[in-house]
């Protein structure tokens, strides 16, 4: 099976201050690396329009959407997202959540797809935070929820750090129902509450990681029986990441993958995958640890 994907130019173009932290490049390294590689067919490309902005405003305060989309955001609240404003940040945003939502709609349809973007899970109601504006994996899943075509969204997200966004905006929703896989001693320092947070310590290996993974995944899709899992697949959990604690290798990502995609394979449940944070300033090893996703889904999907 050739596996559907998401992928826009201008998830990369952002210029950026020198020596800031964010791998803005990834997103365009890792679409020609997929290519170049054959994990991805080009005839399953697609890339999203420009959401509309009273989408945006379904989860987010207008005002709060407004300010951003404008340039009138205060330079506190533009700080705490990390970016400084540009319109290149709108575009790239607006495409990016979208982007998010046509790979939901993909997996409807094909039961499994991959957004090479992602997983903006620090976005709050009225503020974005650690490089998230606004919250693409609830804004997905609260669109196709409306639209009828489901009942039920798991958001399993793997990041090394808390969807602490994710965890206020569904944290009254039984219809999402968000878990998060992270780093007690990680970012945000201060925790929301998600439906399942799975805290585990610093230094955690690929075998206790994995154990975990495979007992939580399992449970949570036994028991809610989610019409789709939105994966946020980040790999911040790899040892030699600029901002993780965890000590994963790249085969225990690759496990990892496999793992998920396989349980919702099994199971009959479409999966979004969203490729999540990664940081690294060696470019060429962090296309490699986002390209297990891809090589785990050909494996899983032949």
């Amino acid at each position: 099976m050739k596996i559907p994907f998401v992928y826009h130019a201008s998830y990369s173009q952002l210029a950026l201050p020198a020596n800031h932290r964010f791998p803005t490049s990834k997103y365009q390294n890792l679409y020609e690396h997929a290519l170049q590689h054959q994990l991805v067919c080009p005839t399953m490309q697609h890339q999203a329009d420009a959401i509309k902005v009273n989408e945006l405003k379904q989860i987010h305060h207008a005002d709060y959407v407004d300010a951003f989309i404008n340039g009138t955001i205060d330079g506190k609240a533009i700080r705490r997202i990390g970016f400084p404003w540009s319109e290149q940040l709108v575009t790239r945003t607006l495409h990016a959540i979208n982007g998010t939502k046509l790979t939901c709609e993909l997996a409807l349809a094909h039961q499994i797809a991959v957004h090479f973007t992602g997983g903006y899970h620090h976005a709050h109601h009225d503020f974005g935070s650690g490089f998230c504006i606004f919250n693409d994996l609830v804004i997905a899943a609260d669109h196709l929820l409306k639209q009828g075509k489901l009942d039920k969204v798991l958001i399993f997200d793997c990041d090394v750090h808390q969807g602490d966004g994710t965890a206020t905006l569904t944290t009254h929703r039984q219809d999402i129902i968000s878990c998060s896989v992270h780093c007690k001693q990680n970012f945000p320092f201060r925790k929301a509450a998600s439906h399942y947070d799975i805290e585990l310590d610093k230094g955690c290996n690929d075998e206790e990681y994995l154990g975990y993974i495979e007992t939580i995944f399992n449970y949570l899709v036994q028991l809610h029986k989610p019409d789709l899992v939105i994966y946020d697949a980040g790999v911040d959990v790899h040892q030699d990441d600029d901002l993780g604690y965890f000590e994963l290798t790249t085969q225990g990502i690759l496990a990892r993958d496999k793992l998920i995609l396989s349980i919702a394979k099994h199971q009959q449940i479409p999966i979004a995958a969203v490729i999540g944070g990664g940081y690294s300033k060696q470019a060429a090893l962090l296309t490699e640890r986002h390209s297990q996703l891809l090589i785990a889904a050909k494996q899983i999907w032949v």
